[in-house]
């Protein structure tokens, strides 16, 4: 006996009245992700509930490309691709490339397709966070390492990169209570605390990558609209040269220091 027939009017209801502002969008992602009516009302009721939807379909979308998204894992925002577009104007052919904080990996996915570099790594403190990123780059020329920052690369590589880019955690702690439910209750927690004031680990990556990057390397880093002075002097402080560049369709800031040569 066939099973009805979705209705997709309904489901879009549903959506809309639980909060979710692309309801029609979800309502097709879930529709595509499953012909069983009785796994469809699963997730539907689990995305009801709050749980963001790229854990339910297993991916997200970044730069065009597909993504593999684990529960927990930080999921790749759009305004990201200000950090990749800028690093990809800044870096020159053959590049070594660092992705740090990687979370999924997607920016190092992304890189990897439009830079070709001759050497990329990717980092994050999280497990769950390297076991994903390693699924996103099983097939490419890439090593994804588990630890904090610069602390697990290979030490022939201090003073070689090219290419370092960071999406560090930069939410103050305060305001981590303030995110939207998606993040704060199903995102990991390291993923998105920055500390005080946001740029405890920020600061820490500006310091180190001035002993990891090349001469006329650069670090592109993610931030808050407010933090842009302090981080700058950060930079600063370190001997980068930072530059800060605006998206305002993507509402993304990113900043860039370059070492000197």
């Amino acid at each position: 006996m066939e099973s009805p027939p979705v209705d997709r009017s309904a489901l879009v209801g549903r959506l809309r009245a639980a909060g979710c502002v692309y309801a029609e969008d979800e309502a097709e992602l879930l529709l595509a992700a499953t012909a069983d009516p009785a796994a469809l009302a699963e997730l539907t009721d689990r995305r009801v509930a709050g749980e963001p939807l790229e854990y339910l379909l297993g991916w997200a979308e970044f730069c065009g490309l597909r993504i593999a998204v684990d529960p927990g894992v930080f999921v790749p925002r759009g305004r990201t691709a200000l950090l990749v577009d800028v690093a990809v104007e800044l870096t020159g052919t053959d590049p070594a490339v660092v992705d740090l904080c990687c979370g999924s990996g997607a920016a190092a996915v992304a890189l990897a397709h439009r830079l070709a570099p001759r050497w990329l790594a990717a980092a994050d403190i999280d497990p769950a966070a390297v076991a994903c990123a390693r699924r996103n780059l099983a097939g490419l020329t890439a090593e994804v390492y588990e630890g904090d920052l610069f602390a697990p690369l290979p030490r022939r590589w201090r003073g070689r990169l090219d290419l370092v880019v960071a999406n560090a955690p930069y939410v103050p702690t305060d305001a981590v209570a303030l995110m939207p439910p998606e993040a704060r209750l199903h995102e990991a927690p390291v993923a998105l605390d920055g500390g005080p004031d946001g740029l405890a680990v920020l600061r820490r990556v500006g310091v180190e990558a001035a002993t990891w990057l090349a001469p006329g390397g650069h670090l592109v880093v993610e931030a808050g609209e407010t933090q842009l002075d302090a981080l700058c002097a950060t930079f600063r402080a370190a001997g980068l040269t930072p530059t800060v560049h605006h998206d305002e369709d993507r509402e993304a800031t990113a900043v860039t220091a370059r070492r000197p040569r």
